[in-house]
């Protein structure tokens, strides 16, 4: 049983997590026409648009309310109720996502009663604009419990009720919404929940896997649209492209729904009980059995078998696993990332017969933490992961990492967010077959880059020994 060890340090040293409003910024970037908007200071939201941009390499479209002094003293409706309106004027954007943040949450303000004066009073100035709040404070949680409590947010907000049919005449309210008609389902419409960690391209090799079964995948939230690197013909205040606002408020027509990651499982059982829609979670996307056992599931859902392009892949990443297992035999791994995340690439290396000697998280909270394959997990920072990854052959985190690889002179594998040191991350497929390969071949060529060549008085060691034998 693998044990988790709490954080006991006053300070952080050199972080390794992004705050929940960070996540919950993402997720609604992930909705075509948004705009996420910070509940707080211009400091808060200025150090997480720098990490956006740094990471994605692209326009961010976050703002803030700007709390200054008397605001965060007095309250700040009056700065959230000017901060939508100028959104609205001047942007027009399909969604406002409001992120809470910490300066906001200290003071226990009623954010939902204020959200919904505003949209009463101003209804005929906020037509066609959806307003989300997801209670996002810094000071609990990180990047993945942000994200998930702003997809969960979305889904209770603007997924629809009445698209289901009341049992009776007399049925109440919550029977209206928790007993959904069948009669209504898209046999081939299927939701998908994809977790943070999910990158573009994975969100593009996952979707165009679901549709070789015949499947048609409504994905929320779908980054691949809004964040994949197009130069659009003009200027956009706004996210352009990912999941609509309309396939949120169909997404009970579906007939299934896939949840990626643990953090997931909250937003997915959410969205069965507004919609009876039934879900299945999906703990991690990488590794041949974990893709096996989603191919079944996908083969299963649409009663096809997987087409041959498929089986293509998988035998690649076969030869792969034959090709790449030599160099990662007995190494030693240390891994430092979100909860998910840790997992994923936790059972990747593993898997590939690799030992995982430390594993630095963010949070506590998540239950996929007792099934990571490792002998403990610390709950800690980057300082952390560097007195525990001393002799490690490869370090795996995000770009954060990398004074602690430089100092420890052990090579380092970029995952996770932010990497903003390399070109191309949200390119990056580490899921299905070949993203499991391409992680074998890149986690391999890394490590042999790294092997120390050998030294003329090593060899002349050696001769010698064969020699006196």
């Amino acid at each position: 049983m693998v044990h988790i060890h709490r954080q006991t340090k006053s300070a952080t040293v050199n972080p390794l997590k992004s705050s929940q409003p960070l996540g919950a910024a993402l997720a609604f970037l992930g909705v075509d026409g948004a705009i996420p908007l910070f509940h707080g200071s211009q400091g808060c939201t200025s150090f997480a648009l720098v990490l956006c941009v740094r990471h994605f390499k692209e326009t961010i479209p976050l703002q803030t309310t700007a709390m200054d002094e008397l605001a965060t003293v007095l309250g700040g409706a009056a700065h959230l109720e000017e901060a939508i309106l100028n959104l609205k004027k001047r942007a027009n954007p399909r969604l406002i996502g409001i992120c809470t943040t910490a300066l906001v949450e200290t003071r226990s303000e009623d954010f939902a009663r204020q959200i919904a004066n505003i949209k009463m009073t101003r209804a005929e100035e906020l037509a066609g604009t959806e307003i989300v709040l997801a209670n996002t404070p810094d000071f609990d949680g990180a990047l993945e419990e942000g994200w998930a409590r702003a997809v969960a947010a979305m889904l209770q907000r603007i997924t629809l009720p009445g698209q289901q049919a009341p049992s009776s005449k007399k049925a109440t309210l919550i029977e209206r919404i928790t007993e959904p008609s069948e009669q209504r389902r898209k046999r081939k419409k299927v939701a998908i929940l994809p977790g943070w960690h999910l990158t573009v391209a994975d969100i593009e090799q996952l979707r165009e896997m679901v549709e070789s079964f015949g499947l048609t995948p409504v994905i929320v939230p779908d980054v691949s649209g809004s964040l994949d690197g197009t130069v659009p013909d003009r200027w956009m205040p706004t996210t352009y492209g990912g999941t609509s606002i309309e396939d949120i408020q169909e997404l009970g027509t579906a007939v299934q729904c896939i949840a990626i990651g643990e953090h997931m499982r909250r937003p997915a059982e959410l969205l069965q009980t507004l919609t009876g829609v039934p879900y299945v979670l999906v703990q991690s996307l990488t590794g041949l059995k974990n893709v096996d056992r989603f191919v079944s599931l996908l083969s299963e859902i649409s009663g096809v078998p997987a087409p041959a392009k498929i089986h293509r892949c998988r035998s690649q990443l076969q030869d792969a696993l034959l090709d790449g297992h030599f160099h990662f035999a007995g190494k030693k791994i240390a891994i430092a990332s979100e909860p998910d995340q840790l997992y994923q690439f936790a059972t990747f290396f593993t898997g590939l017969g690799a030992e995982i000697i430390s594993a630095v998280t963010t949070t506590g909270a998540s239950e996929i933490l007792e099934k990571v394959p490792a002998e403990s997990i610390q709950i800690g920072d980057l300082g952390d992961f560097e007195d525990l990854a001393g002799g490690a052959d490869l370090l795996v985190t995000h770009s954060h990492g990398r004074q602690a690889a430089e100092r420890l002179g052990i090579p380092l594998l970029r995952v996770g967010f932010p990497v903003f040191d390399r070109l191309g991350s949200q390119h990056k497929l580490t899921v299905l077959y070949r993203g499991t390969r391409d992680l074998i071949f890149e986690a391999a060529n890394i490590i042999q880059a790294n092997q120390p060549a050998p030294s003329p008085e090593r060899i002349d060691a050696m001769r010698k020994r064969r020699n006196a034998g």
